[in-house]
């Protein structure tokens, strides 16, 4: 069975779309960067799933974040990915998080901020309060508020897989809710079970046998991060020279790590005296 893909799907007799995502690998790179506790963890393969989900229904090439932010013993969680399905994400947390810990409890005073930045135009962002029991009933709330659209999601993620379902009326004219309804009410019986060990087909199959379903070839899912020495020496050259060279005096060297990929990338005296020749012969020439 191959893990990490999207899948779309029409109905051919409803004005519905939907969406099935099942992640593996790309989810154990993310929570491998860091020693997350298991409510942590199930909280990114959720939120990683639902990105995925969230990405295919971008009409442009670009990127898209869902980020969570509270006052809460969980400060942040979040996960970035784009129309080609790479995803990165990290967390950042205090003190000691008991398995079962709900996302209110998480976050304390919370709120979902999704950025839709494409390539070209400009950048979306929509706010919900994190005020549900659940992830998913946080995103249905802001699709209400952002597209009017009746929305549906299903998200699953236990300590090696990630899983969920996106089901939302297609915006054409007339009054599609009836539909959505009969086929809400189909999606809500799908368990986390299913997603896990069954193929797409299956599930689509045993969810919806009475419905005539139309379903696209699947959409491989990466895990990708974007961090490279390049980048970290072009930060460096953001700083001023002599408090570089203060730090290296001090340390020896200058060590910067990626929260996404725990990558470190280190540069020595010799390194620093190179990215700042580099940068003045570079303001020479222009």
């Amino acid at each position: 069975m191959t893990k990490d893909n999207l899948y779309r799907y029409l109905f051919e007799n409803a004005s519905v779309r939907g969406e099935l995502v099942q992640l593996e690998k790309s989810y154990q790179e993310v929570i491998a960067a860091h020693d997350y506790p298991l409510a942590i963890q199930h909280l990114l393969g959720e939120l990683m799933a639902a990105t995925s989900l969230l990405t295919a229904t971008l009409k442009f090439s670009g990127d898209i974040s869902i980020q969570l932010q509270g006052d809460g013993p969980v400060s942040l969680a979040v996960i970035n990915g784009n129309n080609l399905q790479q995803l990165r994400g990290v967390s950042r947390w205090t003190g000691n998080i008991a398995n079962d810990t709900p996302i209110q409890t998480l976050f304390g005073k919370g709120h979902m901020v999704i950025t839709l930045t494409p390539d070209d135009g400009e950048r979306y962002q929509g706010v919900v309060a994190l005020d549900k029991e659940t992830l998913a009933e946080c995103l249905e709330t802001y699709f209400e508020q952002s597209e009017q659209l009746p929305t549906k999601i299903k998200l699953f993620a236990n300590t090696q897989q990630a899983a969920g379902m996106f089901l939302q009326v297609l915006p054409t004219n007339g009054d599609h809710n009836e539909e959505f309804e009969h086929l809400s009410v189909l999606t809500e019986t799908v368990k986390q079970d299913e997603l896990f060990a069954l193929e797409a087909e299956e599930v689509l199959h045993r969810l919806y046998h009475e419905e005539e379903v139309l379903l696209f070839d699947p959409v491989a899912i990466t895990f990708s991060c974007t961090c490279s020495k390049e980048r970290s020496a072009q930060a460096i050259r953001t700083v001023a020279k002599a408090e570089i060279d203060s730090i290296i005096a001090e340390q020896g060297k200058i060590e910067m790590g990626c929260e996404y990929c725990n990558s470190k990338y280190i540069f020595d005296t010799i390194d620093v005296e190179a990215i700042f020749t580099n940068a003045a012969s570079s303001d020479v020439t222009q």
